[in-house]
């Protein structure tokens, strides 16, 4: 099964990735409001996501960190950036993002990305 984790804080986009995810085979292990929240289940989980969509202006601690925080624990995992601040692409792949969103996007357009993210893992095996 596919397993996805999402760090955002809008209920409302929270609402919108879990409907792309669930409505396409894939298992979602959790959802973080903030970047404490997101690495304390990112380090609980049993079994790890193996993409994160992850939000960049989030309470306490910013996407940037929290990135390279869960890369040092799994290198493998593919994180997905979404933001609305198009200046931090740059600095969110440079520390080791997938891949970089724009908001706002269609859910077409983000389960595309998603399932590169996947293809990509597959790939690399």
């Amino acid at each position: 099964m596919k397993k996805v984790f999402i760090v955002e804080d809008e209920p409302s986009l929270q609402f919108f990735y879990r409907q792309a995810v669930t409505f396409n085979d894939m298992e979602l292990l959790g959802i973080a409001k903030d970047g404490n929240e997101a690495l304390n289940m990112f380090k609980s989980f049993q079994e790890k996501p193996k993409v994160i969509l992850m939000d960049y202006r989030l309470p306490i601690m910013n996407g940037i960190k929290i990135t390279k925080e869960i890369l040092q624990i799994d290198k493998k995992v593919k994180i997905i950036f979404i933001t609305a601040d198009s200046s931090v692409k740059d600095q969110a792949l440079s520390v080791g993002a997938f891949s970089f969103m724009d908001k706002p996007f269609s859910i077409k357009i983000l389960i595309q990305e998603i399932n590169k993210a996947f293809k990509a893992i597959t790939n690399s095996t």
